[in-house]
């Protein structure tokens, strides 16, 4: 992660965005500072990637204001798309293609110089690990090396900010690790980078900055660390044999902790700031009652923990609004 510069990159107020009677974007605000992260994390049809067409010129809000580089979204589209890359949730290659035919091809579509097209395409097939495969069709591709053939597409141009809509979907363990790499290492030349996600350990290391989308709304936003600090300073997690088990101990343990108690399945977790007092209130609870727990344990929170929290609670909040 590096240092941000004064002026943010990436500026969004208030933007609605409706389909039919489906509001995708309900008033959302956003700000990435230039050379930093910014993780879009929510569940699907949150609104993450309506929001990234919005910015990217894909889509026109039905109202708000949006600005990318400096440039009025709205007003200056193509001074706009002359600025930004995108990557999108599904590799944007033509398969009949080589690599290098690919890049070039992007180059030409961005009006460079034939020239420049090739020694670009040739400098980004070897930043992304691809030189030996440049002259193979793309359709002989794994799935990781045509991501990382569609995120090289999307800096053929050098944008000075980069929009990353779930770009390691469908990756397994290795190639989804060679992505970040990729990702943090045009972070550190002073690319400026949206992402939306729905790996919460992706975000963890590469955003510096978060905001959890979930009903077209921000519903949460910090960094990493202060997102996690909502959950208090460690976790007591209760395993239980049945889901009906876990109702009755998360409202037994309503107040045993500094926070909101959460059940999902047979797992029920109690934030704790002081974890040590909190496990033992939780034990004598749970032995006054003659409960046997499958497991006890005590541990950090996690992003996950806040997501599955935050979303639950908003799901709950909108329920309560429809009916009331």
């Amino acid at each position: 992660m590096t240092m941000a510069t004064n002026a943010p990159a990436v500026i969004a107020t208030d933007l609605v965005k409706s389909f039919g009677d489906v509001r995708a974007l309900d008033r959302v605000s956003l700000e990435v500072q230039a050379g930093t992260v910014l993780g879009l994390l929510g569940p699907n049809g949150a609104g993450k990637t309506t929001a990234v067409n919005v910015l990217t010129t894909l889509l026109r809000a039905d109202s708000g204001h949006a600005e990318v580089a400096g440039i009025d979204v709205l007003r200056h589209p193509g001074a706009v798309r002359r600025r930004i890359g995108l990557a999108g949730q599904y590799p944007a290659v033509d398969e009949s293609l080589t690599g290098i035919e690919n890049l070039t091809l992007v180059g030409r579509l961005n009006h460079l110089p034939t020239a420049q097209c090739r020694s670009r395409a040739a400098e980004l097939l070897e930043q992304f690990g691809l030189a030996e495969a440049g002259r193979r069709f793309a359709k002989t591709y794994s799935g990781g090396m045509r991501r990382r053939l569609d995120l090289a597409a999307a800096l053929v141009a050098r944008p000075s900010v980069l929009f990353l809509d779930e770009p390691t979907t469908g990756l397994d363990p290795r190639s989804r690790i060679d992505l970040w790499k990729v990702i943090e290492d045009l972070v550190t030349q002073g690319t400026t980078v949206l992402l939306t996600t729905q790996y919460l350990e992706e975000a963890d290391r590469l955003a510096d900055r978060i905001s959890v989308v979930d009903g077209g709304q921000v519903i949460a936003e910090g960094s990493p660390s202060e997102l996690k600090s909502r959950m208090g300073g460690t976790l007591v997690e209760v395993r239980l044999d049945e889901q009906s088990q876990a109702r009755r101990v998360a409202e037994l343990l309503t107040d045993a902790g500094d926070g909101r108690v959460s059940s999902q399945g047979t797992l029920v977790r109690v934030p704790a700031s002081n974890g040590t007092a909190v496990l033992a209130e939780v034990v004598r609870r749970l032995d006054a009652q003659n409960l046997s727990p499958r497991g006890l344990q005590l541990r950090e929170p996690s992003l996950d923990d806040v997501f599955l929290a935050l979303t639950d609670r908003f799901a709950e909040d909108e329920q309560i609004r429809s009916t009331g």
